[in-house]
């Protein structure tokens, strides 16, 4: 029964995921058409994303160190915040992915 809720709580975050990836788009909802999802494409992005964050936050860090003005203290320690949660969503969604292949790979058939 575990393996089930787990496998839930997988699909759950995947909805939430694509939902903030713009894949739900109501036009096609409403057209009743069905979005054809590029996983390798969406993982792709998701990746770029954090990767992106960690990099704004460095170079916000190394600015505000530098004595740039126009670079506050808050805004940088907001950056470096989110940096570090994209990152760690990101890593908790692969040990989602992994426990989840397990599970498949550990079922009986």
């Amino acid at each position: 029964m575990s393996n089930i809720s787990a496998v839930d709580g997988l699909l759950a975050q995947m909805r939430v995921a694509a939902a903030a990836a713009g894949l739900n788009t109501p036009s096609l909802a409403a057209a009743g058409a069905t979005p054809k999802v590029d996983f390798s494409g969406m993982l792709k992005n998701a990746i770029d994303g954090v990767a992106q964050s960690q990099e704004t936050s460095d170079s916000m860090q190394k600015a505000f160190v530098m004595g740039d003005d126009k670079v506050s203290l808050s805004d940088t320690m907001i950056a470096m915040q989110k940096a570090s949660i994209n990152f760690q969503a990101a890593v908790q969604v692969r040990n989602k992915v992994v426990q989840a292949y397990n599970d498949i790979m550990n079922m009986q058939v």
